[in-house]
């Protein structure tokens, strides 16, 4: 086949444009790091390189955002977990001195004292928010878990379900005397009969006091019982009789003898269900919505329904994985401190009471008008507010020790949201820990899939220059040579 300077010219240009481009390839590769400059280079390697950045996007999304949310969020309500059971375990060390027989009235009133600003604080801890969010409140965290400034416009119905084990039995002093019974009295036989300790009491105990004037139902089928409205002042609040059931609204208690007791003691789990209304709310009483099934109407007649129901808060935190981050503090802590420490105040209250009137009884016998008869009167007086000083000392006492060991049960309660609040968070740092590693095992591979090897790349870049270099210069010497040379 015959050659001619144009193939053979043709044949040069194409090789020096190949040597060219890859020597432009090489060249862009050195200078940008980059196996490609764009995907038509190695739709292959493109593809990957898109699939390892989303990856990679996806995982720096769990590991720098959702993950630290998660993690703050739990720190925010394990520090106010915590602090609420150091104030429980201070509760607890006031009901251990409360309990000690040797202390004066005056000292034990110093400790309720002590006690009520215990649990102020304590409420105040539940209302912890995380970046303005409520912590405890379930999915309503645009709402506190207490009333942190009282309630009055808003009136709730509220549904409370109790079993048989939640009644429990109290003791209540019953006949006794006032200052004004000596003002009537005309003889020691006035006052010859003593306060006795009422035993056969027992009662349901409400979320609330204070209860609004409405009828209370109470819901304890099959058996129906009588419904009597008392005041815990009149007399006879404590003394129910058979079939009998008495609703003492100020102080929100549920009131039965024995009799009714053994009828409904072996009721299991919400099978005992009362229903009663609360319009006024102090700062730090539980909100009802967080913790009953209830119905609120406000002063403009809207209304809301709630039910109980676990709310859990999850956080998406790695492919297909999801994690709880919140705790309702409703299932570890309800209003139970507050009542229990509004009822040591009150039983402290009561002996002071005993005490003040034991104090006008002895400056009414310092008085010399009195006659023999006033005077055996007052002494009787004095001998049966002893006996009143004695039985509500010990019922004090009690409440004391049952404070001992209802602080127990709510720092064991407590303890159990803190371990399975760190056995959370501890999942949550394993998963920050091994998404670390992924992320570093995707950044690797997509530096394989996208980074040259430079010293490689240098070399092949070095060798392009040669070549390219070399088919100029024969391209020059082929050039310069035609037939006209030779003619």
């Amino acid at each position: 086949m015959r050659i001619t300077n144009k193939m053979m010219t043709n044949n040069v240009m194409n090789s020096i444009n190949r040597n060219k481009n890859k020597l432009n390839d090489l060249e862009s590769q050195y200078t940008s790091g980059k196996k490609i400059q764009k995907p038509s280079d190695d739709p292959i390697i493109a593809v990957r390189a898109l699939k390892l950045r989303s990856n990679i996007s996806e995982l720096e999304q769990y590991k720098e955002k959702n993950i630290p949310d998660a993690m703050s969020w739990m720190e925010v309500s394990e520090s106010a977990i915590n602090n609420i059971n150091e104030l429980i375990k201070k509760m607890n060390d006031y009901c251990v001195q409360g309990a000690n027989d040797t202390l004066s009235v005056s000292a034990r009133s110093s400790i309720t004292d002590n006690l009520a600003q215990l649990k102020a604080q304590i409420y105040q801890e539940c209302n912890a928010n995380y970046a303005g969010r409520y912590v405890f409140s379930g999915f309503k965290t645009n709402s506190s878990l207490t009333f942190e400034n009282g309630s009055q416009d808003i009136k709730y119905n509220i549904t409370q379900t109790f079993a048989g084990a939640d009644i429990e039995k109290i003791q209540k002093v019953i006949g006794e005397y006032k200052i004004e019974d000596f003002k009537t009295s005309s003889t020691r036989e006035d006052f010859k009969e003593s306060p006795l300790l009422n035993e056969d009491v027992y009662r349901i105990k409400l979320a609330y006091d204070n209860l609004d004037e409405v009828e209370v139902s109470v819901d304890t089928q099959p058996y129906m019982h009588d419904i009597k409205y008392m005041k815990s002042t009149d007399e006879g609040a404590y003394e129910p009789k058979n079939g009998e059931m008495i609703v003492i609204r100020d102080t929100g208690e549920i009131i039965m003898n024995n009799d009714t007791y053994a009828k409904i003691r072996d009721f299991k789990e919400d099978e005992i269900k009362i229903d009663y209304q609360k319009t006024v709310f102090k700062t730090g009483d539980v909100k009802p919505e967080h913790y009953f099934n209830c119905t609120s109407t406000n002063q403009y007649g809207d209304v809301k329904n709630y039910e109980k129901a676990t709310q859990d808060i999850f956080y998406e935190v790695n492919f297909s994985q999801s994690m709880k981050v919140n705790t309702q503090l409703s299932h570890y802590l309800g209003n139970e401190v507050a009542r229990e420490i509004d009822e040591l105040i009150t039983v402290v209250q009561d002996v002071e009471n005993v005490e003040k009137k034991m104090e006008e009884v002895e400056k009414l016998l310092a008085d010399p008008n009195l006659t023999a008869t006033q005077t055996k009167a007052l002494e009787a007086m004095k001998e049966q507010l002893s006996t009143e000083f004695v039985l509500k000392s010990s019922i004090m006492t009690g409440h004391f020790e049952k404070g001992i060991e209802h602080t127990n049960d709510y720092q064991t309660s407590l303890n159990i949201a803190l371990a399975d609040l760190g056995s959370r968070y501890q999942r949550l740092e394993l998963t920050q820990s091994r998404l670390g590693e992924q992320a570093d095992d995707f950044t690797e591979l997509l530096s394989t899939n996208e980074d040259v090897d430079l010293v490689e790349t240098y070399v092949n870049l070095s060798s392009a220059e040669s070549i390219y270099t070399a088919s100029l210069n024969a391209a020059s010497k082929i050039a310069k040579n035609s037939l006209l040379d030779f003619i």
